[in-house]
């Protein structure tokens, strides 16, 4: 007579396209964590250098913008030291960037291990957040060396208030950054196309972004002005350029519309994250 077989454990489709079952998640933060080192590890394994790639890589990235946009273009920083002003728009900017495209590789780039064993898929992207995090960290480090230098040196800077907002602000960039990677990473399991043309639409969309430039020298030009305020990440950056710097605009109406991109990006992204993930595996 055959037995009965009483299972411990049964794996179903999600069926709320926006659950998200914070417990499962919490049960596996084991699982998260070893993702999270085997990332940073993995990142510059098998280089002489190691972990300072982390601070050499934003350092060249300086020196490179200060000699051709500060000395060949001579595009102003708003007074601020050019080195100060371009090291933390790096420094926020890849960190959104890094998230971003991460985040829409998830389905992607782990098939092999979604394959195999089951975890909650959403830990990937919260994987992806979390490393970067440690490296915009290290980064953050390297500004405050630089700005405790220019502050010795007689530069004028002026830290705000507005610092207090500083991690509501990356949390905000983070999530706005989560929500479009999932829709991308939701719609490249069938289009791979979606890949290529996404990695040039975030070098485009970094442009359309004051990392390089001060939001200051388009403001005579309204019409540009409005364009460059409808890129949601723009009033995050100039909010935390004006709470380290003491430079740029603080607007509370753009800074709401930010937060609202966020909140829908998020909701759609994870419900096609959700959808998707019940049958990526016959796509991908």
């Amino acid at each position: 007579m055959a037995q009965k077989k009483y299972w411990n454990t049964e794996i179903t489709p999600k069926d709320r396209l926006l659950a998200i079952d914070w417990k499962e998640v919490w049960r596996y933060r084991d699982l998260f964590w070893l993702f999270v080192l085997r990332n940073f590890r993995v990142a510059y394994k098998q280089t002489v250098l190691g972990p300072l790639w982390f601070i050499i890589t934003p350092v060249l990235s300086v020196i490179v913008y200060v000699a051709v946009f500060g000395g060949v273009a001579n595009i102003p920083t708003d007074g601020v030291p050019p080195a100060l002003f371009w090291l933390l728009g790096i420094s926020i900017w890849g960190y959104f960037a890094s998230c971003l495209t991460a985040t829409s590789n998830s389905f992607v780039t782990n098939s092999d291990i979604f394959g195999k064993v089951y975890f909650p898929r959403i830990i990937m992207p919260l994987v992806a957040v979390t490393t970067n995090m440690l490296s915009l960290l290290i980064q953050l480090g390297i500004f405050a060396v630089f700005y405790i230098y220019y502050a010795l040196t007689g530069a004028t800077l002026a830290v705000t208030w507005h610092i207090v907002l500083f991690p509501v602000l990356i949390i905000v960039l983070a999530l706005m950054a989560v929500g479009f990677g999932m829709a991308i990473s939701s719609m490249t399991t069938k289009y791979r196309d979606l890949q290529i043309i996404f990695s040039h639409l975030v070098n485009f969309w970094m442009y359309l972004t004051p990392v390089i430039y001060p939001l200051s020298m388009v403001k005579k030009n309204a019409t540009l002005m409005f364009i460059m305020q409808l890129n949601p990440v723009t009033p995050i950056l100039e909010a935390i350029k004006f709470s380290l710097l003491g430079v740029g605009t603080v607007s509370w109406t753009w800074l709401g519309y930010s937060v609202l991109m966020m909140v829908i990006m998020m909701t759609i992204g994870l419900a096609m994250f959700n959808k998707v993930q019940k049958s990526f595996m016959d796509t991908v």
